[in-house]
């Protein structure tokens, strides 16, 4: 069954229940591509107008780029599920079993593949958020600051999906490399999350 492909109603439903996912990345993963559509909406009410004539082409640019990231996070949805099935099957291994702690490393190392695509992704959503606060159309800016909410959400909570793996890490200096990769993209673009809704809402008030 592909997460990816199932209505709103059914994505939620599985969420919902005890199944182990699609959990935290997915719906992390979902709320970015929603921030992206929206990122999408506001190009395509922008295009076209004379008033913002002397912004075509990055519009143009930041509506192809929107749309690449739209599908990447909803194609994530199922990769963070298929990511993490290994994991989920390693925590079953006997903890006497001589192979267990190599299986569960690469295991944990897969967990993360998925969950910080998802961040990397919603880092250039973000960037194309805060071109739109600035060159997209004045009527739109509310639905800028949704996206670009929606899009820290994705961040943020994809961050989580990683840190919680990276606690059981035997190789310290590979999850320190992870560690700081995903400091630098929230401290970077939780920054910027924040600076375009600032904007927006001093704008609206």
């Amino acid at each position: 069954m592909s997460f990816e492909e199932n209505s709103v109603l059914s994505f939620t439903e599985v969420l919902a229940s005890d199944a182990p996912v699609p959990g935290g990345g997915g719906a992390s993963s979902l709320v970015g591509a929603l921030g992206c559509a929206l990122a999408s909406m506001v190009g395509n009410l922008t295009t076209g107008k004379k008033k913002y004539a002397e912004y075509e082409a990055d519009i143009q640019r930041i509506l192809s780029d929107a749309e690449l990231l739209r599908a990447e996070l909803l194609n994530l949805i199922d990769e963070d599920a298929k990511c993490f099935e290994p994991l989920s099957k390693a925590y079953g291994i006997p903890k006497d079993d001589p192979n267990r702690d190599s299986i569960m490393e690469e295991a944990l190392r897969q967990a993360c593949t998925a969950p910080l695509s998802i961040m990397r992704a919603a880092a250039k959503a973000i960037e194309l958020h805060a071109e739109l606060e600035q060159k997209g159309s004045r009527l739109m800016l509310s639905d800028v600051a949704v996206g670009v909410l929606c899009c820290k959400t994705a961040l943020m909570g994809a961050s989580m999906n990683v840190y919680i793996n990276l606690r059981s890490m035997k190789d310290g200096i590979y999850a320190a490399e992870l560690r700081s990769e995903v400091e630098l993209l929230l401290t970077k673009y939780c920054a910027m999350a924040d600076e375009v809704y600032g904007k927006v809402f001093d704008k609206l008030k």
